[in-house]
């Protein structure tokens, strides 16, 4: 039996070789196994689910380097499995979405994904996707390890660079991977503009579309942690045509 590592998603076969295990929920049986037949030879482990309940039971009780997630599944919708995983783990979930539907996309990115994919995709996009997700939850796991870096301080809101953490005043913030680059972007350009597209450039790893409104619904997330409220944030403010910029509540901003 392959030995699993508790904290990396990651098992050992026989021949000592170590893999990256995913967990694919998906009621497709073919496109299953169009996915594990082309990740399983790139070093990947691939567990399936193919109803809502059977895939938020495994999500929550296994170990997976990330999760592959249908949004229309039987038994529970993916929405509903993704709420699940979210109130037991930070593990990266790829939603997969049919036609690309925007509504779906945004509601997933609210409720915690960390990115998403229309079901249209080429495995080539699949891998880089994969990648970069894992990539960015794997630099959460080591600075967590390594904490000992610059420290922003803007009022009580303290982002720690080496930890990946964030402190607004005694109380930790939950954040996920994208919500961490995020702040830490807009903290370290304190009281100056980021544009959507430099922060995207920042966060991601892939081409995004001139419209796609991903970005915004991650800083929308990352408000409600903060307790801001967009008509008179206390931290991030909204510059029309412009992008976002991290505010220190002691000062003003014309």
């Amino acid at each position: 039996m392959a030995h699993i590592e508790s904290n990396q998603g990651k098992s050992s076969d026989k021949q000592g070789f170590i893999k990256t295990r995913l967990l694919v929920i998906d009621d497709d049986r073919k496109l299953c196994r169009l996915i594990k037949d082309y990740l399983e030879p790139m070093g990947y482990e691939i567990a399936l689910a193919h109803t809502g309940p059977e895939g938020a039971e495994k999500a929550v009780s296994e170990t997976f380097a990330a999760v592959i997630l249908d949004v229309m599944l039987p038994g529970m919708d993916g929405f509903e499995v993704l709420k699940q995983i979210r109130r037991a783990s930070n593990v990266p979930v790829l939603m997969l979405t049919a036609r690309g539907d925007e509504s779906d996309r945004i509601v997933g990115l609210e409720i915690g994904a960390d990115d998403y994919l229309p079901k249209t995709f080429s495995t080539r996009e699949l891998l880089a996707r994969l990648r970069a997700v894992t990539r960015r939850s794997n630099q959460t796991t080591k600075a967590t390890e390594t904490p000992d870096a610059q420290e922003i301080v803007i009022q009580d809101l303290r982002v720690n660079e080496g930890s990946r953490t964030a402190v607004l005043g005694d109380k930790p913030l939950d954040l996920t991977p994208v919500e961490y680059d995020l702040l830490a972007s807009l903290a370290r350009a304190k009281g100056r503009i980021k544009s959507r597209e430099q922060l995207l450039d920042e966060i991601a790893e892939r081409n995004y579309d001139v419209f796609d409104r991903s970005i915004d619904v991650h800083i929308s997330a990352l408000r409600k942690k903060l307790g801001d409220d967009p008509k008179s944030p206390r931290f991030i403010r909204t510059v029309r045509t412009a992008g976002y910029m991290l505010m220190n509540p002691a000062e003003r901003y014309d």
